[in-house]
Formats: structure tokens, sequence, C-alpha cells
């Protein structure tokens, strides 16, 4: 996992110690977040078309895992997402019903729909999973929003170097956490289900591993 950008804004140094040791960790109130208590509600485009909001169409109410990545990226990214496709068969039917996986593009003029349309059925995505584009502007504040920056400027520019951490969390009791996008996909199960108040058992063995 890359380990240049292990700092994470709106999160103390505890929460992030916790998150790297697989701690559950919710933080209530995020500041990550706005002041509001909302992302921001910026469009974003989906993989499948859909022109969306990002807080009212995606967030709003619902149980969500959110990374970045990029499609060219040959660093983190390709581990990453061979892991959330395992995460996603570990979902089954709440995938898309109790919890929504995002993955936003750091690339997003080389990112478009159509090129993001293609990866994901490369990668065999199941409903309830997104990959998202939009403006830079658009997608650089939600970058910030939720947390995923450096706070030194010549790391933060550098987007091959990009966290591969998941934000989980449960929007409708502002339940906030963090958990190593590379960690065991039963690991992050753990996190998403200490955030869902539902609290819905997963079966996590005899899984078999994505192809």
């Amino acid at each position: 996992m890359n380990t240049r950008r292990m700092v994470i804004g709106g999160l103390g140094l505890a929460a992030l110690g916790g998150a790297l040791g697989y701690s559950l960790a919710p933080t209530s109130q995020s500041t990550a977040r706005k002041s509001d208590g909302r992302f921001p509600n910026v469009p974003v485009q989906a993989h499948d078309g859909r022109q969306l909001r990002f807080y009212d169409d995606l967030v709003r109410g619902k149980v969500v895992a959110i990374n970045m990545m990029y499609v060219q990226c040959e660093g983190s990214c390709p581990a990453m997402i061979a892991n959330l496709r395992r995460l996603q068969i570990l979902l089954g039917e709440r995938l898309g019903r109790d919890v929504f996986l995002y993955s936003i593009s750091l690339q997003p003029a080389l990112d478009t729909a159509e090129v993001l349309r293609d990866y994901a059925e490369r990668q065999s995505v199941r409903p309830g999973w997104l990959f998202l584009t939009g403006k830079e502007a658009d997608i650089r504040r939600l970058r910030y929003s939720l947390g995923f920056y450096d706070p030194v400027p010549e790391v933060d520019g550098n987007l091959a170097s990009h966290i591969g951490m998941l934000r989980i969390g449960n929007d409708r009791t502002n339940r906030w956490a963090m958990a190593p996008a590379l960690c065991d996909a039963e690991r992050i199960i753990a996190t998403i289900n200490h955030v869902d108040t539902a609290m819905v058992a997963t079966a996590y063995t005899h899984i078999a591993s994505p192809a």
C-alpha cells in the first residue's frame, strides 16, 4: 500500500492509528464533513451514464464505502479494486440495498464515464458499486471533504501517491470511520457492520477469490 499519504485530513492521530490497526474507530462528528453536516453536493457522473448529485443521490441516508482511484494507476489501485471485488461478493444481497460502494476517479479528465464503464465491466462490478467522475474542481472538493488529502502541497499534488484507504460511514447516524482498502475484505465488512445500525451478519468463510 502506498505510504506517502498517511496523514488524513479531518482525522485525529488516534483515529488514524486506529484505522491503520484495523480498528473500527467511528467518528460521530467527522470534521472532514462540511459544517452543515453534508458532503459537497457536487454533480458527478457514474460509469452507467447517470448524472447524479453526490450527497443527495449517493450519500444521503445511506451506508457507504468510498475510495479514490484512477484507471491507469499501476500502483496500489489494481490491488485495491481486486479487494473491493471480493468485498462485493462478501456483501452479497446487501450491496446496492443496504451498503453502497463508490470509487471516485482522481483523474476525471482521463477517466470519462465511458472509460469507467469499460473498466467496471472488466472488473465484473455488480449493481450497488459505482465508479464516479466529474469536473476536476468538484472532484478535488470531494477528495478534501472525504479526508483524502495531504497537508503538504507537494505530496498532495502528486495523485500517483494517493492513499489506499476507504471512507466508511452511515449518513443516517453520522457515524464515520476509515479502513485500509488493502486489509482483509472481512475486516472491511466488520467496519461496515460497525457503522451500520442494522448490524447484519455476513458470512465470511469459503468465498472464492474473484477471477
